[in-house]
């Protein structure tokens, strides 16, 4: 198990694989953001895009199932509380493949529950060609090594 004291400042750990598939783009955009470059491989080939493309808001789900797998797993997560900076750097095409790179950015123990920290982390989510294509900052609440009289 990982603990609060296991993210210090300028931890970093890089992880996930996930190859980025046409199906899941046009399924994803139906329900949640159908816009026809999202949608329609033929239309979009008119878009600014020239091509299909995911919706940020897939990209960022897709960054937060690897975060979920790989950087949470193991960890004494106790919720998110927010996120910020969220900018959408690059498109994101069927066949693409995304890794994540977090760094920690801050970390802080809570005065009023010390039984947690705050942990900041720079999610930085890159595709094959090491171009990053989606970056944001999280906080998320870990709690803290237990003692001996805990």
């Amino acid at each position: 198990m990982r603990y609060f004291e296991d993210f210090p400042v300028g931890y970093t750990e890089t992880f996930g694989s996930k190859t980025v598939v046409q199906d899941e783009i046009i399924a994803f955009a139906h329900e949640f953001d159908p816009q026809y470059f999202h949608t329609d491989p033929v239309a979009a080939e008119h878009s600014m895009f020239r091509g299909l493309v995911a919706s940020g808001w897939h990209t960022v789900s897709m960054t937060c199932r690897m975060f979920t797998d790989h950087g949470l797993k193991d960890v004494l997560n106790l919720g998110g509380i927010g996120a910020d900076d969220l900018l959408w750097m690059k498109a994101v095409r069927p066949g693409d493949t995304l890794y994540v790179k977090m760094t920690i950015v801050d970390a802080r123990r809570s005065r009023s529950k010390p039984d947690r920290g705050a942990v900041r982390i720079r999610l930085d989510t890159y595709n094959q060609a090491d171009e990053c294509v989606v970056t944001a900052t999280v906080t998320t609440l870990v709690g803290v090594r237990p003692t001996a009289d805990s």
